[in-house]
Order: C-alpha cells, then structure tokens, then sequence
C-alpha cells in the first residue's frame, strides 16, 4: 500500500492503473466497521482502491468539534492495509487548501435544512472537498454510507448538475448489536452517555414520525436538534441529537434501496 500526502504524488501513483475501474473511499480516519465495509466493497468491485484520510476543516463550524475529533493515523493506515487498499492519500490541510484559496462548491436547495440549518457551511465544505478529491483521483466509483444519508443526497446532486463521470456507491448503515449507528463520534461518549444515545436509533425504528418524536421527548440526557422526514432518495427518517458535548445523526429508510 502506498501512502501519498500530495496531490502530486496522487496523480503520479494513478497514472498506469487506469486501465481498469478506480475506486474512492473518501474518509476522515477514525475508520470503523463501516468505513471497512465500504473498503470491501470497492475491492471487489475495482482494480484499484483509493481511501482519501483527511478530517477537512472546511465542514465544521466548530472549532472544538475540529479539535477533538478522533485520529489515529497509523491505526488508520494498518486497518487500510488490512482491507486492500492500493492508495492512501493522506493530504496536510495546506495542500488541499493552498494560500489564497477561495472557490466553493454550494449544493443550494439540498444542503440548506436539517444538517445543513443546524450546522451553516457544513454541506459546502463536504461538496467542496468532494468534488476536489474526484478531480485528484478521477474514480470511476465513490463509495459512501447510508448513515450520512443527506450528505449522499447532496453528493448525488452535484454529481448530476456538474455532469461529473463518477457512478456513485451508497452501501447500507452499518451498527454495533445495540443499535447505535457506527461513527467515529461513538468513541467520544461515555458508557452513560451511550445508553442515552441508544434512544436516537430506537426512535428512528418506529419509521413513524409522530412515534419517533414522542419517544425522543420522554427521554432523559438528549437535546433533539431534528427528527424528520426528508425525501432523499430513498425517503429516509432522520435525526439529530446531542448527548453530552457528541453530536450524533442517524436515519432509516423509509421505502425502496439506494441507486
């Protein structure tokens, strides 16, 4: 496996491969049993395996949720190389963000509610650091969790409106056997902490939003910031709660599979 830290590299490592299918996993480290499925599927599926590790500063509008975000790149890195992958790049943040820059990417309509109202600039930093990380690597196939189901939404919208020739991987949330939805976030709460989570994905089960809502405002120890229905493609229950100083998302489908 070949570690690269510049877009340079990138391209150079990529250059006598493109002969068959590439494949993206984008991540920020803190790779779980999700990040891996996805990492299995693109090895099945691809000649060649990219895994992007970078927390991109751009998508968070709070500077201690930067700040304490897992990492741990050398387990990261060992847990890549258990799964296959061909190509890590490993950017610094002046490499993706170089002086001066000043161009971004806005998915409008689809990024303005739910995350995008509670978490302001958030979606134009994930389709920004998207469509940069497409024109590094030049993916045939971009892998991503259902979990994040509105960042896929706005993924597959700018893939459509930029005409980009990319064909876009969803593969389904992956949970621990309680049913909490895997993140890297998880390692930040306590064991009560945890428990007090446990409501969100017992909530969003109910896939009735009325249910859902009820069950939420009688549990103890949660802020709801939203439970919703949004109609992404597949319709999807969705919600957002703080527990303690973690914010955690979670949704559940609510008709049909992921294109």
């Amino acid at each position: 496996m070949k570690v690269a830290r510049t877009i340079a590299e990138t391209r150079s490592a990529l250059e006598d491969v493109r002969d068959g299918p590439i494949g993206l996993v984008p991540t920020m480290g803190g790779l779980h049993e999700g990040h891996l499925s996805l990492l299995r599927a693109a090895r099945e599926e691809c000649d060649t395996v990219v895994m992007s590790l970078f927390v991109n500063p751009a998508q968070f509008g709070d500077e201690h949720d930067l700040a304490s975000y897992p990492r741990d790149e050398e387990r990261d890195l060992a847990l890549a190389r258990d799964a296959g992958v061909d190509l890590v790049f490993a950017p610094s943040t002046e490499e993706m963000y170089p002086a001066g820059f000043q161009t971004w990417v806005e998915v409008t309509e689809v990024g303005s509610r739910l995350e995008g109202a509670f978490r302001p600039g958030h979606f134009r930093g994930v389709a920004t650091v998207v469509l940069k990380l497409f024109s590094v690597v030049r993916p045939d196939r971009a892998y991503f969790g259902q979990k994040d189901a509105q960042q896929v939404a706005v993924i597959r919208q700018m893939i459509r409106d930029l005409a980009l020739d990319v064909d876009l991987r969803v593969l389904p949330t992956v949970r621990d056997d309680d049913g909490l939805a895997l993140s890297s976030r998880n390692a930040l709460l306590t064991t009560e902490e945890r428990k007090r989570a446990l409501a969100l994905p017992r909530a969003l089960a109910t896939k009735d939003l009325t249910a859902a809502r009820a069950l939420l405002a009688r549990s103890n120890g949660l802020d709801v910031d939203y439970v919703e229905v949004a109609e992404f493609d597949p319709p999807v229950l969705a919600g957002a709660v703080r527990v303690g100083s973690v914010r955690l998302i979670d949704n559940v489908a609510l008709e049909g599979d992921s294109k």
